[in-house]
């Protein structure tokens, strides 16, 4: 394939390079340079055109000269030559190469015979300027000729002094040259940097002010930064001005926001406290009406009792969320488990109230294992599961599981009333909901997903939720993958249940409370259990007790807070001290409504088991008995 014709050829490549040179210069060097180059090349020309006008001239005066030099020969062997006289030729010779310059001398005949030949005694084998004359006769016919050579050791001379007098005044040229030009450049180039250096120091926040020197134009760029140094000085001062006092204004609106916040976790913690105490007793006055309870009327109004008694226990269930999480007590215990577990247990707690609501919950079966918090990951799917299907009303919830490169992706899916485009980044905001639930169930705070996503970040993994409005919605959450090991190992307490309730009979229960009501429902539901359960309100009454009892109780439970300033961990100790106190084989469980963060950092750093009002009586069962049993007891 030939190369188009028409197609324009590339720029040549170095006058490229050398402006981009030029770029690394300084001005004050290119404005040098700029002046230098113009005056090297006409400086060479001139002293080229000199050069050859001065060795032509000295090379014409030696072409003379030898022309001179042959003439004289060429006359003095006019007439030996005649006679063929080789002496006098060769004398005529002699006298012509004793000339200056000359270096040789030859006498031909008419037919180019050399019939004399002289040379001069400093003359070299160079070749030198031969110059030729006619030898004539009287009567004007050339009978010879003669040929002068001439040495060129005077033009070399001259050439050598030429090129000796080129370098000097080409040196001399350069360096006024270069001098005036660097002077200039200076001039010109000392301003400029002034200016530089008087934006940096602008940039800096600095007085950038230069004085007004130079040429008139170099003055008119001076006059004119100056003025706008101080225009944007004086802006800079008004825009410091105006971020010192917005800065002010937005501490000020965080402190504010602070203190709101504040008395927000102070109001819940302090009416989620109060509020939990008799909701408590409500948990377990229910449970023991329907203790022995045949008729169905009843039976149907104490579930109605029940399923108002547990809509309040989720509400107060999402603040006590909340607050640990504010409290900061909650920090993640990695483990490596198997998800089916906890699939399992959502599908046991989930799937009657998915049967109440006419809806379907699928909990796909999975072999994958996962590191995680169990407790953690349990809440999250547990408020996904929940919220799922309280706003759902037909259809149901699907929950499973899938390899995703190194993590596991779980994914709750719904076929609910879905969320706009709008509301999709704010549902996991505290507080925010977009539409009333189910009919049918309870309609939570708000803090479900509020709850959700700041459980996803102290597990450090992410939340996604994708929804189409009228067809359902998904959330996606990334856990990282584990090995799967061949035993399961322990979970955490209160992290799963058993099958069949414990038994409760004859162990030995004292329970602490400063409210009659709850103290006596703790009295009804453990007595039901087969219990022997002893009662205080305070710390007097629980020492008056031990000071008569045969044996210490097998478990104690325990209000946090009590009156007169006590609390259930100083009636804990001061039991232990007692002579006839509790000991080790004593089980302890704290029993506590409080929701304010410096109360739950306190709690959790007792080293006790806490159980958060309201309790229900199974989950009050399932501890008390998970309690005996770490420490060994037959229950």
């Amino acid at each position: 394939m030939t190369p188009d014709a028409t197609a324009p050829s590339p720029p040549p490549a170095f006058p490229a390079r050398a402006l981009r040179t030029l770029t690394h210069f300084s001005l004050a060097q290119q404005l040098v340079l700029l002046a230098l180059l113009p005056a090297i090349v006409a400086t060479l020309g001139a002293i080229a055109v000199l050069t050859r006008q001065h060795l032509g001239s000295v090379t014409n005066l030696m072409r003379a000269n030898g022309q001179t030099v042959a003439l004289q020969v060429a006359a003095m062997a006019q007439t030996p030559l005649a006679r063929m006289d080789r002496r006098a030729l060769l004398r005529a010779a002699q006298s012509g190469s004793a000339q200056p310059q000359v270096q040789r001398v030859q006498i031909w005949t008419h037919d180019g015979e050399i019939v004399a030949d002289a040379e001069s005694l400093e003359s070299g084998k160079a070749e030198g300027l031969q110059v030729v004359a006619a030898v004539v006769s009287d009567e004007g016919s050339p009978i010879g000729k003669v040929m002068v050579e001439i040495s060129l050791d005077a033009v070399q001379k001259a050439k050598n002094n030429v090129w000796l007098n080129v370098f000097g005044v080409l040196a001399a040229s350069l360096i006024g040259v270069g001098l005036a030009a660097w002077w200039a450049a200076r001039r010109i180039s000392a301003p400029i940097r002034e200016l530089g250096e008087a934006v940096d120091r602008l940039g800096a926040g600095k007085d950038a002010s230069v004085q007004i020197t130079g040429t008139t134009e170099v003055r008119r760029l001076q006059h004119g930064f100056n003025q706008a140094a101080r225009a944007l000085g004086e802006s800079q001062r008004l825009l410091q001005s105006r971020i010192a006092q917005a800065t002010a204004e937005l501490e000020s609106k965080n402190q504010q926001l602070e203190v709101a916040s504040q008395a927000k976790t102070r109001l819940l913690a302090a009416a989620s406290h109060d509020l939990r105490q008799p909701l408590h007793a409500l948990t377990l006055f229910s449970d023991g009406l329907s203790n022995g309870e045949t008729d169905p009327l009843k039976l149907q109004r104490i579930g109605h009792i029940r399923e108002c008694v547990d809509s309040l226990d989720r509400l107060f269930s999402e603040l006590l969320n909340l607050s640990q999480l504010d409290a900061g007590v909650l920090q993640p215990q990695w483990i490596d488990f198997p998800l089916d577990r906890l699939f399992d247990e959502i599908s046991r707690n989930f799937r009657a109230v998915a049967e109440q609501q006419n809806l379907r919950l699928v909990v796909r079966k999975t072999d994958l294992w996962v590191r995680c918090d169990y407790v953690m990951l349990s809440r999250i799917l547990n408020n996904l599961v929940s919220n799922s299907l309280r706003h759902t009303n037909e259809g149901g919830v699907l929950i499973g599981a899938r390899r995703r490169g190194k993590g596991v992706r779980i994914d709750v899916y719904d076929t609910g009333i879905g969320i706009a485009v709008q509301h999709q980044k704010r549902v996991f905001e505290e507080f925010f909901q977009i539409g009333p639930a189910r009919s049918t169930g309870a309609r939570g705070m708000g803090l479900g997903l509020s709850t959700v996503q700041r459980l996803a970040n102290l597990l450090n993994t992410r939340v996604e939720l994708s929804s189409v409005p009228r067809c359902g919605t998904v959330v996606r959450v990334m856990i990282r993958a584990a090995v799967p090991a061949e035993a399961a190992p322990v979970l955490q307490n209160g992290s799963a249940s058993p099958e069949g309730e414990a038994s409760l009979a004859g162990v030995r229960v004292l329970v602490i409370d400063d409210e009659r009501t709850i103290l006596e429902g703790l009295q009804v539901v453990l007595s039901n259990w087969g219990a022997v359960v002893m009662a205080a309100q305070s710390r007097e009454e629980a020492l008056a007790l031990a000071d008569h009892w045969d044996r210490p109780p097998d478990a104690v439970v325990s209000d946090l807070l009590l009156r007169e300033g006590d609390n259930g961990l100083d009636v804990l100790a001061a039991l232990e001290r007692h002579p006839r106190g509790i000991g080790a084989a004593t089980a302890r469980l704290l029993v506590t409504g409080e929701t304010k963060p410096d109360r739950l950092r306190e709690v959790a750093s007792a080293g006790v088991a806490v159980l958060y009002k309201p309790v229900s009586p199974r989950v009050l069962r399932q501890a008390i008995a998970a309690q005996l049993a770490a420490l060994g007891e037959k229950v």
